[in-house]
């Protein structure tokens, strides 16, 4: 993400990673790396037959922050898709904000679009209220409040989405959204097999 401030720059790349480093703290103690531990196997089994994310977004999503090589079942790599779920969220918000403040690059946003963002904020907020207690859901063992939870997510990003389709304004935050909803699904795919 592009920004006109230095400080900035290094804030939200921070912000994306500090609820992960949480997640991977929150992993059992014993935990130890040997090769690609259960990553590439639960990716192939979660994504192989999904039809809303595939084996390899699996592998970059989880692999991405180092902690799915080294986890020990599925519930562990979940606490990594919710930790992702919240960097986005918080991300996603941050480049929102920027957007209505006219500070995303593209000068100031149409009436349309600025509406349909407005809605999105709201969206992303709950799910960023949400991410706590979904956390505490995996680490305790309350898989059906965390799939509950996730799926919320999985709807929220998608009716961001929505919104700039029936708005007639284009999403600024697709990839996003995207994202948003494949993380939660994944979460709720692993939680499956948990």
């Amino acid at each position: 993400m592009a920004s006109s401030s230095s400080l900035r720059g290094v804030t939200v790349p921070f912000l994306m990673i500090l609820p992960l480093l949480f997640v991977v703290a929150a992993l059992p103690a014993e935990v130890t790396v040997t090769g690609d531990g259960i990553l590439l196997p639960s990716c192939k089994t979660v994504g192989g037959g999904s039809t809303y994310f595939d084996v390899q977004f699996c592998l970059d999503a989880l692999g991405s922050v180092g902690a799915g090589a080294g986890a020990r079942s599925y519930r562990d790599l979940a606490a990594v898709a919710v930790g992702l779920l919240t960097a986005n969220a918080t991300s996603t918000s941050v480049k929102i904000n920027a957007l209505l403040r006219g500070g995303g690059g593209g000068g100031k946003v149409d009436a349309a679009t600025a509406r349909c963002l407005r809605s999105c904020r709201a969206l992303y907020a709950g799910i960023a209220r949400r991410q706590p207690g979904c956390a505490a859901a995996v680490r305790g063992g309350r898989l059906g409040e965390a799939r509950s939870s996730l799926e919320e997510s999985a709807a929220a990003a998608r009716r961001c989405e929505d919104g700039f389709r029936g708005g007639n304004a284009t999403s600024p935050v697709t990839a996003e959204d995207d994202a948003a909803f494949k993380l939660a699904k994944l979460g709720v795919a692993l939680l499956g097999f948990a």
